[in-house]
């Protein structure tokens, strides 16, 4: 089992050209782009040099807020949508068998395509703003949660505690989604984050980074409370 385990792995990197050789050749620019982006501290001017690696925090933080409410409103809206479409595609409540194969070819599609391959499709319908971000990102949370629902629906004595748990994990992988989108435009902080790349503007790399990473923990933090308290799990004694 092992052996063919290996023997599979081995044919996979040969046949997608993946080269350990090359890697290690290049290993040592992908750990100086990660000393590149970090500012330098001096202790006797500490201050200012926070200051200036965050030259625009409340520019980048009203960004950030963006992109915090097009997760919201992407996460909400997809909820709702699979909510209501998940009872059609469950197998002990759909009655039309064929209206319940197509629901969930629907909630396949939607989560199989990317997220950013909705919002470039959008973009060019809408032009670049927040309200492609949610579309992308709410469509492929509308075929996640569907899938999710569906199997609750399925298993009903789990239907509340995975519907709350599913949602609040959501909202946190959509605020990362949320940064991937603004690279093609789709409004949010992902569009500073993309330019500071493209434009070698290291220090605000990292500095943007930082904040999507801490806000993604609060956000991790806080559903994880609110899930606890909807979704109480009874401690084992």
């Amino acid at each position: 089992m092992l052996a063919g385990l290996v023997v599979l792995v081995g044919f996979a990197g040969r046949w997608g050209e993946v080269e350990p050789g090359k890697l290690l050749h290049h290993l040592a620019g992908l750990t100086s782009y990660f000393g590149r982006i970090m500012p330098i501290f001096r202790a006797d001017h500490l201050t200012a040099d926070v200051a200036e690696w965050y030259w625009n925090f409340f520019g980048w933080l009203k960004l950030l807020f963006d992109t915090v409410l097009i997760a919201y409103l992407a996460t909400f809206g997809g909820m709702v949508c699979a909510g209501i479409l998940a009872g059609l595609a469950a197998a002990n409540l759909a009655r039309n068998q064929a209206v319940r194969w197509v629901v969930k070819r629907l909630f396949e599609f939607c989560r199989t395509v990317p997220d950013l391959v909705f919002a470039l499709l959008f973009v060019s319908a809408f032009g670049l703003g927040p309200l492609a971000g949610v579309l992308a990102i709410g469509i492929h949370s509308f075929g996640t949660l569907g899938k999710l629902y569906v199997e609750a629906i399925e298993n009903i004595d789990m239907n509340p505690v995975e519907a709350v748990r599913g949602a609040g994990a959501r909202f946190e992988i959509n605020v990362r989604a949320g940064s991937i989108v603004g690279f093609v435009g789709a409004g949010g902080i992902g569009q500073d984050l993309f330019v500071a790349i493209r434009k070698f503007y290291y220090t605000d790399v990292s500095a943007i980074l930082l904040m999507i990473i801490v806000t993604v923990s609060i956000i991790d933090v806080l559903s994880e409370r609110i899930r606890h308290r909807l979704a109480p799990v009874e401690s084992v004694g």
